[in-house]
């Protein structure tokens, strides 16, 4: 079975729609910074290391410090597919970045988006 084009997309590429998204509903780049570093693990210098080495989104998260332990409190529909019923798992690691980008975008208050 093929790849899925968004493991080898560089994260470097959709890193910026997800600011520029947080942006437009007047939310900010270190918030979003925040919600990507809780989730993987990453400090936000291996953050923007991972972002300069343009790594794709498969070494992206191969090389992240560890997922949260709460990820599996991330739950709900991101682009029509319930997250927790994603089969692959690096495809609902992305789902899951997509899901707390988009609780951002909709004005959730970062406790909750960071299931503290």
């Amino acid at each position: 079975m093929a790849e899925h084009k968004i493991f080898s997309m560089p994260f470097a590429k959709v890193y910026p729609m997800y600011v520029q998204k947080a942006e437009r509903k007047g939310r900010t780049k270190a918030e979003v910074d925040e919600i990507i570093c809780w989730l993987t693990g990453y400090d936000t210098a291996g953050l923007q290391q991972q972002v300069d080495q343009e790594n794709d989104f498969k070494t992206f998260f191969a090389e992240a410090p560890a997922m949260h332990p709460n990820i599996a409190l991330i739950k709900g529909v991101v682009c029509g597919v319930r997250v927790e019923e994603v089969e692959d798992p690096l495809m609902r690691k992305i789902r899951y970045l997509d899901k707390l980008i988009d609780e951002l975008a909709k004005g959730k208050a970062m406790e909750k988006i960071l299931r503290r």
